[in-house]
């Protein structure tokens, strides 16, 4: 029985013919059904009752708001039953509610998908207190991007029948590989990365499949936390589910399923009036890059993507996008490739849309507006053939894959503001991981890594934000649990003066932090960055880019590679890690000098900055900065009158002309 006859042959819920009998019992003693590469079988994406099924306004509004809390209440109780830091203290994990057509119900945070999970098991076959588990990235359908990423998902029933799912997924502190943490920067192969685990029954009914646990737990380095985040995860989603189903025994199947196709239904069409009726008809077409892959020399990664509106095509033959990436580079013999082309590009639509909220009336507006499945209409993607950055051949290794996803968010950025005249944020970077490792004062291995945020980019009516993180709700470790369990000194965490891009609206600045090591240990750093700079935009500047510093001013000073996981760093010196600021919007010598005045006394700019950058002369001191407003005056038409030729609509900064092959200091694609 092939894998699609048996996949189309599974779902009564649908319509047809279910597997009984020995047929049914032939499909669960199979050998791994559909494997990677293939698209889901199982029909996915449709409506769950016809359309116009009449259903109570206020109940979708309650519907809707139960969806919010429930997910919510499952995140709440991960963070305060999980263990390692990165789950219970960085917030780096996410839940999400899809609907048994796979369609995500949520929109507070991106999720990863339950597409494998059905491909691998029909719903007939799921019971109550079942728990799926799965981290293998060719086999997530793009919903998992690298190995310590882990996802739980959980069946939800009404009246004996799957009606939704509750899912979560979360970097955890180490499934195996090559390094500690499990993202080694010189892989070449996924094996080299850790254990990979396509979809399986972790618990069975309630039960939980020890073997499986101890399996994994003796891959992992760090045994018990892994354990007690998985037991934390399962735990708050069988939570969820019980909440859900409850939901469904308030107000019945037809109601809630019609209220979950009217959610869907009105994102889709905020989002056609709102937000795509502001680009104009046409075709535009921009490019970034990585710089570096942790095997080859730097050099220039490449991400393109064609946007192509449509004024037809969509759905209702309404407005649709085209997101083509036709152009991007081979797959990298390094740890940077996304697997991104599976279920019609399905993860990295819901990945890549809130970056479309930009274009939102106002700010208050934009907060408003969710991202879940109704925006998966509006979007075609189109993808080139295997073996390119995101569309890597197995076992190609992807542990450091948001140098790809995370310039995808500003390549989609960038070819929009092409469209659109500039009115989108210039670039960020806003998401590394850096940490140490080594033995603790009693002789026990141990791991810190976190996430540190960088700024945001600059906008057309506003400033960047300082030391954001991509990951919502998550955020740096505090100083006070890092030093009281790890043998090191948080010396200084502020803000990386001067690193936000200049600009009539400056970039966000970055972090700038030491550690002092107590005892010899290793760094790790997993970043880009550091030679590319986030872009500014309509005249804006580029920020400051990453920068690692071991000993910064003493006998053993060095500079370190951004993606580096091995380091030696003894007892006594310092690691000053200094993270990106975003890129500027509009010309810095047309910001007002009170807000030139203003970053002077947050010191957020120096005074020697004031003057480069922003053509501000100023004199005094930090807590009474004075401006010189007609050495300002004389000194911007100076520098205005020095500009010679037209400037590209995006500065990269002096990196790019370092990469670049021919030495240019801008790409053709930078130009209008």
């Amino acid at each position: 029985m092939s894998a699609t006859t048996t996949r189309t042959d599974s779902g009564s819920m649908l319509g047809l013919t279910p597997l009984t009998g020995e047929a049914l019992e032939a499909y669960i003693a199979a050998e791994p059904i559909n494997p990677a590469g293939l698209p889901t079988s199982y029909e996915h994406g449709n409506r769950l009752q016809p359309e116009g099924t009449p259903v109570d306004p206020i109940v979708v509004e309650i519907v809707q708001g139960t969806l919010a809390s429930v997910e919510m209440e499952v995140e709440t109780a991960i963070a305060r039953t999980s263990r390692s830091p990165m789950i219970r203290d960085a917030h780096d994990f996410r839940a999400g509610i899809h609907d048994r057509q796979l369609r995500k119900l949520t929109g507070r945070s991106y999720s990863a998908l339950v597409h494998p999970i059905v491909r691998d098991f029909p719903l007939e076959t799921m019971r109550e207190g079942d728990v799926f588990f799965h981290n293998d990235v060719y086999e997530s359908e793009g919903g998992i991007g690298h190995l310590p990423d882990l996802c739980v998902t959980v069946p939800v029933f009404h009246e004996g029948e799957v009606v939704c799912f509750v899912q979560a997924f979360g970097h955890h502190d180490d499934i195996g590989g090559a390094r500690p943490g499990s993202m080694p920067s010189g892989a070449t192969s996924v094996h080299e990365e850790g254990l990979s685990v396509p979809p399986i029954k972790l618990w069975d009914a309630g039960v939980p499949n020890k073997a499986a646990l101890r399996i994994m737990t003796r891959n992992s380095r760090m045994p018990d936390s892994l354990a007690a985040d998985l037991d934390a995860e399962c735990s708050a989603c069988l939570m969820g589910a019980r909440r859900l189903s409850e939901l469904f025994g308030r107000y019945g199947r037809t109601t809630v399923e019609t209220a979950f196709d009217t959610i869907l239904d009105n994102t889709t069409e905020i989002y056609r009036r709102e937000i795509l009726a502001k680009i104009p008809d046409g075709q535009y077409v921009w490019e970034d890059y990585a710089e570096h892959d942790g095997v080859a020399e730097p050099m220039l990664h490449t991400q393109r993507i064609t946007l192509t509106k449509t004024a037809t095509g969509g759905p209702g033959n309404g407005p649709r996008l085209i997101i083509d990436f036709t152009g991007t580079a081979a797959q990298a013999a390094g740890p940077i490739n996304h697997c991104g082309d599976y279920v019609g590009g399905n993860f990295l639509k819901k990945w890549l849309a809130p970056i479309l909220r930009n274009l939102a009336d106002t700010p208050e507006r934009m907060g408003e507006l969710d991202v879940n499945e109704g925006i998966v209409p509006l979007i075609e993607m189109r993808f080139p053939e295997k073996g390119t950055l995101l569309t890597p051949i197995y076992p190609g290794p992807t542990n450091a894959r948001t140098f790809v996803i995370l310039r995808l968010l500003g390549v989609l950025a960038g070819v929009v503001a092409k469209a659109v005249d500039g009115r989108m944020p210039a670039d960020q970077e806003t998401i590394r991981y850096t940490g140490v490792y080594g033995k603790d004062r009693d002789g026990n291995d141990y791991l810190m890594r976190e996430v540190l945020g960088g700024g945001s980019g600059g906008r057309y009516y506003s400033d960047g934000e300082d030391t954001i993180h991509v990951v919502p709700d998550s955020r740096n470790l505090p100083t006070e649990f890092t030093e009281s369990r790890f043998p090191f000194l948080v010396e200084r965490l502020g803000l990386a003066v001067d690193s936000g891009g200049a600009g009539r609206y400056r970039g966000g600045l970055g972090y700038e932090k030491h550690i002092r090591m107590l005892k010899d240990a290793h760094f790790m750093s997993i970043a880009d960055r550091s030679i590319l700079a986030c872009w500014g935009v309509k005249g804006g500047k580029a920020g400051k880019p990453f920068q690692v510093t071991i000993d910064p001013g003493g006998p053993n000073e060095r500079e370190l590679e951004a993606l580096v996981d091995t380091e030696p760093v003894m007892a006594g010196e310092v690691i000053r890690i200094r993270t990106t600021g975003g890129g500027g919007w509009g010309d810095p010598l047309d910001r007002p000098t009170d807000e030139v005045r203003r970053d002077l006394s947050w010191g957020k700019v120096s005074f020697e900055g004031a003057r480069a950058d922003y053509g501000v002369v100023a004199s005094g001191d930090k807590d009474n900065p004075v401006i010189d407003e007609a050495a300002t005056e004389a000194l911007r038409a100076e520098l205005r009158a020095a500009r010679t030729g037209e400037e590209p609509f995006f500065d990269r900064g002096p990196g790019f002309a370092e990469l670049d092959p021919e030495g240019r200091g801008a790409p053709v694609v930078d130009w209008l």
